[in-house]
């Protein structure tokens, strides 16, 4: 394992490495997506059910028996797994970032302000455009025309971004484990086995569409979580679906708010009291849904998903600068 780390790590230094695992994703990508697009189900999750099933039965056998073999096995399996994510996925982290293909633009406190009260506006527009429940909240009408509608937007996006060739076939599947990824904080994953899209059907209708264009840029090969909400950013400006839109604009002006709060709070504030009333409806469901499944599963996850995007060179999951950074130059 150790021996496969640092081979992998030399490898992510590389730069005809990182070109070479990046053409072998789009040459077998949408075929990738196309074997398991097949399940009406999410495939990948049915298999780490299985693996994992797999695993404690080794592991017992290990303790049990303390059998030698039994250990060989795991370590093979670890091995194989951890060899195949690498060659499928893993190595797409250390792509050239999109940030090096945008012009550079200084980022002020007045910047921030300006879009954020631009996304205000928009978001207040937007929210008059879509349906919403007996109770007055917000809600998707048809999911699968949203998905459909990304697809669509993934083939307009800039060349100056990414060569990379559009998705032509839809994998977005409801999570098996969607009742335990409310307690979780996780919205959302991309299977890189199975190359299928997950994502938590219980959430707020607010967060779907957008989860849905973030874990769909995860398809297209964008492997840093900051760079693949940037992409489904642009997927989604463009678009005429208003449930999209919507969705899209809170995400942006929730993250901008995020960033200037830290030194700014007032200013947020500000803004959070100026939500139209059918927005603040929208918030406090989106406040009830977390609170209603927060605790220690979702401390635990949160904990090891931020550990896991600083291994990858990515920011933290507290932290939304790279976003905001990409999105400032965007909008100059």
């Amino acid at each position: 394992m150790v021996a496969q780390f640092s081979f992998f790590y030399i490898l992510s230094k590389i730069d005809f490495a990182i070109n070479l695992f990046s053409h072998l994703f789009e040459w077998k990508k949408n075929f990738h997506i196309l074997l398991f697009s097949k399940f009406a189900f999410s495939a990948g999750d049915v298999i780490y059910t299985f693996v994992l099933l797999y695993l404690v039965y080794i592991t017992i056998n290990l303790i049990r028996k303390k059998k030698s073999i039994s250990l060989k096995r795991l370590l093979i399996f670890i091995n194989l797994s951890y060899f195949v994510y690498q060659c499928l996925w893993g190595m797409l982290y250390f792509q050239t970032p999109i940030i090096e293909k945008l012009a550079k633009k200084d980022i002020t406190e007045e910047n921030l302000k300006k879009l954020t009260i631009k996304y205000l506006k928009l978001c207040k527009e937007t929210r008059e455009k879509v349906s919403e429940d007996h109770k007055g909240i917000f809600v998707v009408k048809d999911l699968q025309k949203v998905e459909k509608e990304i697809l669509a937007q993934q083939k307009n996006l800039s060349t100056q971004i990414t060569s990379k060739r559009p998705i032509e076939i839809l994998s977005v599947k409801p999570s098996l484990y969607n009742h335990l990824m409310n307690y979780t904080g996780i919205l959302g994953y991309y299977n890189p086995f199975t190359a299928e899209s997950q994502y938590n059907p219980n959430l707020p209708s607010t967060q779907l569409p957008f989860t849905l264009a973030h874990e769909m840029s995860h398809q297209l090969g964008f492997a840093r979580e900051q760079e693949a909400s940037f992409i489904a950013y642009l997927c989604s400006k463009n678009s005429n679906d208003q449930d999209l839109k919507y969705s899209y604009q809170l995400y942006v002006l929730k993250s901008l708010l995020r960033n200037l709060s830290v030194k700014n709070k007032s200013f947020a504030k500000g803004i959070l009291s100026q939500y139209s009333e059918k927005m603040k409806r929208d918030r406090i469901n989106e406040i009830e849904f977390f609170k209603k499944n927060e605790g220690l599963v979702s401390d635990v996850f949160g904990f090891t998903n931020d550990l896991f995007l600083k291994s990858n060179q990515q920011d933290g999951s507290i932290t939304y600068s790279y976003f905001i950074i990409l999105l400032v130059r965007c909008e100059a």
